[in-house]
């Protein structure tokens, strides 16, 4: 079969259903072959950076596109059927529906390959996919024809046929909105009834004498269990809806053998589940209006308070519907809420109880927000935070393990890191296009081993410049930014002077061009806790300090929790009050809860982004 797809101008293909493993170098591989690749790209997390499981594969020609779509659809990349189809670019053409046709009834055997080759006989195939959980196939898919006649011929042809010795059933794709329409213009016109609360000794006969005064009946059963007794509910099925209609109108409520009969449209279970979902959604939301605004969190509650001292001491800022110290057991588990009666009650609390310190502990106080609400707020602040950090000039001070070394980003005066200072001051980063691994400079000795001549690497940077002055026909220098660089030399070979390291002022004459140069690396710079930090010492550094310097108390205790993502959990616990952080540096309960509740914000925001997509 031809598979010509349109005349894409990226000539962009899809890839889906990839292994998590799967990579672009793996991907340049299979595809290469075809034709010459523009680009490739992995889907991934912004986070976590794990794979979506889908790329897209850019193509310099259209005919070597369609070459890797015909030849390469279902290959196997490490245990998994690739799945290609031509890149989207406008969403419309997905969500209008046309030439899509939806497949159910389908045998477990049929896979995507096997539900392609049975349809690409009735025109060209733009998607085609077999709808599986963890167990398998369920049954179902989806087949996106290029053109509307092509999906009705499939219709017209495949409709009722044998796939596998099982009848399926083909037709047209219909949104969920439209299902939902359609089937509840049907439900009006029901004609099965459900009966329910008539007891253990009602039967078939017993039912249709009762019902069948309403019009005819075209079945009756009452459900069974194991031994065959009656479960108290049944089935009345009628010729009319009319008839349907008049017997849940006259029995619903009644009273028969001393039971209140419950009488109503047969519904199927999932909608049944549907319908109770959407009552219990509805609960909940007016449940979220009615406590908008006055409900209050109260955290960093003393052990000894319950919920008679919680009221009491914000009795005095209004009508108290509710006030709850939450336990695990007897022991509190040192949060509650406070519930007022409107919100100006609850706002006066919040701003005259929020640092007050009640028994032992100050406490936290703020409008009580639902889980969802909280992790989307963190969420959106850590977006924003890392949009922010992106855009800056200057380096941002973060440190990550790369190969057996802690690394960090090089200070920007004045700036403060994470770290204490005289730990890490002397560690600079290797480039990221660089094989090397980092050096060190400052306290420790550098050896540059240039040919069979050792060198001295702590030359100060002003001697050198003295010596290119004093002997230009030897050396060659640029002066750029306080930086001196060799002539003819490529600036990856450079390596940056200080004027720190306390070694004997003397000229270093560099030939030209310099030898390879090999760096013998030192151990790793392990990470050194700060001194404690109190609440004065806090008080008294600059407002632009102060979150700088709880960020170098937090980021070891959580590097020790979370090595990968202490410093994204750093970031994202930044944001708090100072006053909760401090409470965090000296309750490692509340740390380790803060920390799971960032982490469950990255994890949320990873499925979020894990969503399949067809």
């Amino acid at each position: 079969m031809n598979s010509s797809g349109p005349a894409y101008p990226l000539a962009s293909l899809y890839v889906g259903d990839l292994h998590p493993d799967v990579t672009e170098a793996m991907l340049y591989q299979k595809f290469s072959p075809a034709g010459p690749i523009m680009s490739i790209r992995v889907c991934r997390d912004i986070i976590t950076r794990r794979s979506l499981g889908y790329a897209y594969v850019n193509f310099q020609q259209p005919a070597d596109a369609e070459c890797a779509l015909d030849t390469m659809n279902y290959d196997v990349i490490k245990g998994r059927p690739i799945r290609i189809m031509w890149s989207q670019r406008d969403p419309g053409l997905r969500k209008s529906g046309v030439g899509n046709i939806f497949i159910k009834n389908m045998d477990e055997s049929i896979d995507n390959k096997a539900l392609y080759d049975t349809f690409s006989a009735f025109g060209n195939i733009l998607s085609c996919k077999v709808v599986c959980d963890e167990r398998g196939s369920k049954g179902y898919g989806f087949v996106h024809f290029e053109t509307q006649e092509a999906a009705n011929r499939a219709i017209e042809t495949m409709n009722g046929m044998l796939l596998n010795d099982r009848k399926v059933f083909v037709g047209h794709f219909k949104s969920r909105k439209e299902r939902e329409v359609e089937f509840g213009s049907k439900a009006m016109k029901f004609t099965n009834v459900y009966i329910k609360n008539f007891g253990e000794d009602f039967t078939d006969e017993k039912l249709k004498e009762v019902f069948s005064a309403f019009g005819r009946t075209l079945s009756v059963r009452v459900m069974k269990d194991e031994r065959g007794h009656s479960r108290g509910f049944g089935f009345v099925n009628y010729a009319h809806h009319e008839d349907a209609q008049k017997a849940v109108d006259e029995m619903n409520g009644k009273e028969i053998d001393g039971k209140i009969l419950y009488v109503g449209r047969a519904q199927k279970r999932l909608e049944r589940q549907g319908e109770l979902k959407r009552k219990f959604d509805q609960i909940k939301q007016d449940r979220i209006q009615r406590y908008q605004g006055v409900n209050l969190y109260v955290k960093n509650l003393d052990d000894s308070i319950d919920d008679e001292r919680l009221r009491k001491e914000f009795a005095p800022y209004g009508t108290i519907t509710s006030a709850k110290v939450m336990t695990d057991g007897s022991q509190s588990k040192g949060f509650g809420f406070v519930c007022f009666s409107s919100p100006e009650e609850a706002t006066k609390a919040v701003t005259e109880m929020n640092g007050r310190i009640v028994a032992t502990k100050p406490l936290y106080v703020a409008l009580a927000q639902r889980r969802e609400e909280r992790k989307a707020i963190l969420t959106n602040k850590y977006m924003q935070r890392l949009a922010t950090l992106r855009t800056m000039a200057s380096p941002i001070i973060d440190s990550y393990h790369q190969s057996g070394y802690y690394v960090t980003v090089p200070q920007v005066p004045p700036t403060r890191s994470f770290y204490n200072h005289s730990a890490v001051s002397s560690v600079r980063p290797v480039p990221r296009w660089a094989g090397q691994p980092p050096r060190l400079q400052g306290p420790y000795s550098t050896q540059l081993i240039a040919g069979s001549v050792p060198r001295r690497g702590s030359t100060p940077i002003a001697t050198v410049r003295q010596a290119s002055t004093q002997a230009p026909h030897d050396i060659g220098t640029q002066t750029v930014g306080g930086r001196t660089d060799i002539a003819n030399v490529a600036r990856s070979s450079q390596y940056k002077y200080s004027s720190a390291v306390r070694n004997p002022q003397q000229v270093v004459t560099v030939p030209v061009p310099m030898p390879r140069l090999q760096v013998v690396c030192i151990p790793p710079v392990h990470i050194q806790v700060p001194e404690p930090l109190t609440a004065s010492v806090l008080a008294a550094a600059p407002l632009m300090d102060q979150k700088q310097l709880l960020g170098e108390r937090l980021y070891p205790l959580i590097h020790a929790l979370h090595p990968n993502l202490a410093g994204k959990i750093t970031g994202m616990l930044l944001e708090i009050d100072n006053s909760e952080l401090l409470h965090m540096l000296e309750s490692p309960e509340s740390l380790h809860a803060k920390v799971d509740e960032a982490i469950a914000v990255l994890q949320a925001h990873q499925a979020k982004e894990q969503s399949p997509k067809k």
